[in-house]
């Protein structure tokens, strides 16, 4: 099976079901941001992380396969439209919980950096908001359905993503990086 297909070279993809889309539509910057996302946390993990952060790391990953598949499905009963839901919500916040348990209280804004896997954690951060923004622009688009749930979820991974680099640092004994605004 040969990798390239060429039914891409007029612009156009398909998507879950038989439609094809230009590659600047709305719905696949959404997915295709999602995926960039994705392919961050994979830099992080590749280049070493604790386990903890590591069996973290690839749920996400997984999760956001399966938020991208949700995006590519734009049929409100579709396979996997529905997939993220509620419980994948409860879990963020839990873990987001548990890792502000881990770090000292913030008292300034923070710079992103500090330890490489931290400063890969807040690139995904950035990565995460991006697609956030752009999968709400996706659901206030006539004729489309995009569930709350995954809205929500991307808005919560980006909580945990900053937490999640401050957590890294803090295990590696490498301090945050405080803001320090101009006089």
């Amino acid at each position: 099976m040969k990798i390239y297909t060429k039914t891409g070279d007029e612009g156009l993809t398909g998507v879950l079901g038989s439609q094809r889309l230009r590659k600047d539509d709305a719905r696949i910057e959404a997915y295709g941001t999602v995926d960039e996302l994705n392919a961050v946390l994979g830099l992080a993990r590749a280049g070493g992380l604790d386990a903890s952060a590591d069996a973290l790391t690839a749920q996400l990953q997984d999760e956001l396969f399966t938020v991208g598949a949700a995006l590519a499905d734009p049929a409100p009963d579709g396979r996997f439209h529905n997939q993220i839901g509620d419980a994948h919500v409860a879990r963020l916040e839990a873990a987001i919980d548990a890792l502000v348990d881990e770090v000292e209280p913030m008292r300034s804004f923070i710079l992103p950096g500090g330890s490489l896997p931290a400063a890969q954690f807040h690139l995904a951060r950035t990565v995460c908001r991006r697609a956030e923004r752009l999968v709400v622009h996706l659901a206030h688009q006539p004729g489309e359905h995009v569930p709350s749930a995954l809205i929500i979820y991307l808005n919560r991974l980006s909580d945990l993503l900053f937490v999640l680099a401050r957590a890294v640092n803090h295990r590696a004994g490498v301090a945050d990086i405080p803001w320090k605004p101009s006089p």
